[in-house]
């Protein structure tokens, strides 16, 4: 019997079964399709800076250890794959084009430098200084801040990475099992009854993702969990045209180093769909071309979408499930699961082994006001 079944193969799956696999437990990941392929494979893998002075909310310090450790799990999984996951500090430009968005920045500005991350408050006409391809756009521009510690990651590479050192390790991933129930005994899920068989392990954790509200709903257990749909697309310039992320609102533009451009996203609340649609693909390309004219005579690679499990309150539901002693939930981290899952894996394996939580859990928990 294994010592941990995790439900869910994306982000937050993977990255827990190689912690608890690095503790020496025996892990076992059931995915419901293709492992690391579902939300995970599809963001654009943005890591905003976490908090340089001491964090104050459980949400800080979540982000703050996530900072700390993108780096070190980039050069680990390196060193213990040869995968290079992309991670680059390529720093990040948030724009505003209204006096309302304007306001919006500038006050985000403000909370930035409370908490030490470093903020640059760039003129409209210094913002060809800092990212060239913006030159011309300036006219538009209300407002402009340049992060430098803002960072990204390849979103492919990382899962490919994940996945190699999780076998390295030992652990087991077996894709194309639906889970239909769980089995209980009084306080305890004892396993978990699945398309290909019966699964028994002495902690079950739930990290569906989107799916995650279903498969808890067995068992009595609600949680505010939805699939947001989040369009992208890619486009090819051949050579490297940004250097910098560029946020507006919603939307951005991620640069990677061969020169292609990731443009998102849009945020739909259309269940479980995941077509793409010609109105919010074009929307995309006119943001992008808008901003960064060059782009327009980029070569369209393609376009995609995920789905990202959106809480009612944006935070994750992290910890044990009510009523379960071996039962557990790491889901709902909406657009964040690249960049919150180090942190989740580490406080998900602390939880589970019965060790101290370095964050409070309580704020994340399932039955939170």
């Amino acid at each position: 019997m294994d010592d941990c079944l995790i439900v869910g193969g994306g982000v937050i799956g993977l990255s827990l079964a190689y912690e608890l696999a690095g503790q020496g437990c025996a892990v076992h990941v059931l995915e419901r399709g293709l492992p690391g392929r579902e939300a995970s494979w599809a963001g654009a893998g943005i890591l905003p800076p976490g908090s340089i002075t001491a964090p104050v909310t459980p949400d800080e310090k979540l982000a703050r250890l996530c900072h700390d450790l993108h780096p070190q799990w980039a050069a680990r999984l390196r060193e213990e794959t040869g995968i290079d996951n992309g991670y680059w500090r390529c720093g990040g430009i948030y724009l505003a084009r209204t006096v309302a968005a304007a306001q919006g920045i500038r006050q985000q500005a403000r909370y930035w430098k409370e908490r030490g991350i470093t903020v640059i408050e760039t003129s409209p006409a210094g913002l060809a200084e800092c990212e060239p391809a913006l030159a011309g756009v300036e006219r538009g521009v209300t407002a402009a801040l340049f992060l430098p510690d803002e960072a990204q990651l390849r979103n492919p590479r990382h899962m490919k990475a994940l996945l190699a050192a999780c076998a390295s390790r030992g652990v087991r991933v077996s894709g194309g099992v639906t889970v239909d129930d769980f089995e209980t005994a009084r306080d305890r899920v004892v396993a978990v009854r699945a398309t290909s068989g019966r699964f028994a392990a002495g902690t079950i954790c739930v990290t569906g993702g989107a799916w995650s509200r279903g498969l808890l709903a067995r068992l009595g257990v609600a949680i505010a969990v939805k699939p947001i749909r989040g369009q992208i697309a890619l486009l090819n310039t051949g050579a490297p045209v940004l250097r910098r992320v560029i946020n507006e609102g919603r939307c951005y533009l991620v640069p990677r180093a061969d020169g292609r451009v990731l443009v998102g996203s849009t945020e739909e609340d259309v269940g479980f769909d995941k077509q793409t649609t010609a109105e919010a693909i074009a929307g995309l390309l006119s943001f992008a071309t808008e901003l960064v004219p060059a782009l327009a005579a980029a070569q369209l690679e393609t376009c995609w979408a995920g789905l990202r499990p959106g809480s009612a309150d944006g935070r994750p539901y992290l910890g044990r499930v009510p009523g379960y002693d071996n039962m557990f939930v790491a889901a709902g981290h909406f657009r964040s699961g690249l960049q919150l899952s180090p942190g989740t894996a580490v406080l998900m394996r602390q939880a589970i082994l019965g060790q101290a939580t370095d964050v409070d859990l309580s704020t994340f928990g399932v039955d939170r006001g």
